[in-house]
This record gives C-alpha cells, structure tokens and sequence, in this order.
C-alpha cells in the first residue's frame, strides 16, 4: 500500500492536498505527447502523477512518466506550477482533492513506449495545429503555459 492509500485508510473521501508532478514531451518534429486517459474517459492529458514519500519533484515526474510509458526521460525544465481552488478534483471513487501540479518540460526522451492499460486507453504525438479539443482542464492551463514559453 502506497502513501496515498494509507492516508485515505484514515481520512477516508475528505478533501486533501495533494502533489503531483507532469512532463509536456515534445519530440524532434516539434510534436507533444498525450496520454488518452482511462479516467476520466477518453480525455487527454500528459503523462504524470501524484509524490510519494521521500521523492523530489523530479523523482515524481520521472518515475510516473516511465511507469505510464515506459520513457525514460532526462532534462527537465520546469514551466510552473499550478494550485488553488481551480485544482480540486473528485477521484471516481469519491476521493477528493486540491491538487499542486508541477509541470515540467523535456525533449530527452528514451526507450520503447508501452501503454499501462490499467491508466491509459492511447498515447499519440501530436503536431501544435492538431491537438484535441478534449484535454483535461488542468492540463489545458499547463498546455497554454508551457506554449506561451514558446520561442
């Protein structure tokens, strides 16, 4: 059992705060990688998660990404980091919290990507002019950030 589980064993469904960290890939054509999510269903986002005990930021951002890919990544830049009352989320099994995502970026990526079925339905690589219309809204405010850093 992780660290969030435990923490839910006692607190149940009441709202947290929670830490979490996502990774915008972008390969060599100039193109991002998203992640069809299971939950909430159909929606697209990037690859991420929440902390666990002892773990830096980074640590976060790279072990989710290479749990849900099978990427590896290397240099992160961080684009910023996103909290307050537009972060609170309800889990489908009625958990709820405010989340701190901190959002980095990279374009050192390797390996072969693998799909973790049990989080994502797809990932696909998609060009600036292309990207879908159903991106989860959180990950909406860090997609417009990270393109406003843009040069």
């Amino acid at each position: 059992m992780g660290y969030i589980e435990e923490l839910r064993a006692v607190v149940g469904h009441r709202p947290l705060i929670l830490v979490g960290a996502v990774v915008v890939i972008m390969d060599e054509r100039n193109r991002i990688l998203l992640q069809q999510r299971v939950h909430p269903r159909g929606k697209w986002a990037f690859p991420g998660g929440l902390m666990e005990l002892g773990e830096s930021a980074e640590d976060t951002a790279r072990r989710e990404v290479l749990e849900e890919t099978g990427l590896e990544v290397g240099e992160l830049r961080l684009i910023d980091v996103f909290s307050g009352p537009q972060s609170f989320m309800t889990a489908p099994n009625g958990d709820e919290f405010y989340a701190v995502t901190i959002a980095y970026s990279t374009r050192e990526v390797h390996g072969d990507m693998v799909i973790d079925l049990s989080e994502s339905m797809d990932f696909r690589y998609f060009p600036l002019t292309e990207l879908p219309e159903e991106i989860v809204g959180s990950h909406k405010m860090i997609l417009d950030r990270f393109l406003s850093q843009l040069p």
